[in-house]
């Protein structure tokens, strides 16, 4: 009944696709089983269902670190064209953050394989000139386990731990307790993950963070269907950015925020891919940053 609710809503909004698992394997008594066929409605413009809420509303108030560019989750959220927009300033000083470019460094999927010599010889670069607590996010744990094992060949005296799939909240726990005041390390994570946001680690618990993707979502048949959807509800050209890089450059800047949490803290950023330096992707990094 609510999959039928969702089918009479159906519109531009949306998106509607079939997903066909694998075969599975034969039952005990040899019969073959039936592949399953998951039907699914996705959402993918909240704007035609939101708007009336805010409509019927007093006020609405929005608040988020990561609410940019504004036209982009104006029209997202559904929210009138009059909406008042308050950009509060961070109450962090661009001294306190090092921000740097590593442009010698692409993490496209074709580069992968020669970005990890790279990565692993930056990370411990930063490690020998500035002992401490570092955090360094890739775009999957497949990549992750192999900057890990790269690290670990080139510069075996850097000290590691890393995230894994389906971590407890014991295992959460001991990962994130090796970020001792005074500690050294590097934790390895994926961006996106439960380590890149709502994590604090103040002072000398975290000093820096590595960034090794520009955390864009998977190219797929669906993702692909996203765009087309966005650009004609966004208008030509608006897909790829609302699809891709707008959703990456949030996790990018949410996991550079686990570095300065108070007005004291001291740190750097280092944003590994050449892609960094295009003025669309500068944009949409926080104006206090003054990346290098």
């Amino acid at each position: 009944l609510h999959f039928q609710a969702l089918a009479e809503q159906f519109g531009p909004h949306a998106l509607f696709d079939l997903q066909r698992t694998a075969t599975p394997p034969r039952s005990r008594s040899g019969r073959a089983r039936t592949p399953a066929t998951t039907l699914c409605i996705r959402n993918v413009m909240p704007a035609p269902h939101l708007a009336a809420r805010h409509a019927a509303a007093q006020a609405t108030v929005l608040f988020s670190g990561t609410l940019s560019p504004p036209q982009f989750y104006r029209d997202l959220l559904g929210l009138p064209p009059d909406t008042a927009w308050l950009d509060v300033a961070a109450p962090f000083a661009a001294h306190q953050l090092q921000v740097r470019v590593a442009p010698h460094i692409s993490t496209r999927w074709r580069d992968r394989e020669a970005s990890l010599a790279p990565i692993a010889d930056l990370v411990a670069a930063q490690y020998a000139h500035q002992p401490g607590n570092y955090l360094c996010f890739a775009s999957s744990f497949d990549y992750l386990q192999r900057v890990a094992a790269t690290l670990a060949q080139r510069h075996p005296q850097v000290p590691q731990w890393q995230q894994t799939r389906e971590m407890d909240d014991a295992s959460r726990a001991a990962f994130l307790a090796r970020f001792t005041e005074g500690g050294q390390g590097v934790g390895l994570a994926v961006l996106g993950g439960a380590f890149a946001e709502g994590v604090d680690l103040p002072g000398t618990r975290l000093i820096g963070a590595f960034i090794a993707t520009l955390g864009l979502p998977q190219v797929n048949a669906v993702n692909d269907a996203m765009q087309c959807a966005l650009d004609e509800v966004m208008g030509p050209g608006q897909g790829y950015a609302c699809t891709y890089l707008y959703p990456g450059l949030r996790k990018v800047v949410q996991a550079a925020g686990r570095v300065i949490r108070t007005e004291h803290d001291q740190g750097v950023v280092v944003l590994m891919d050449d892609r960094f330096q295009r003025a669309e992707v500068r944009a949409l990094l926080p104006q206090w940053w003054q990346v290098g």
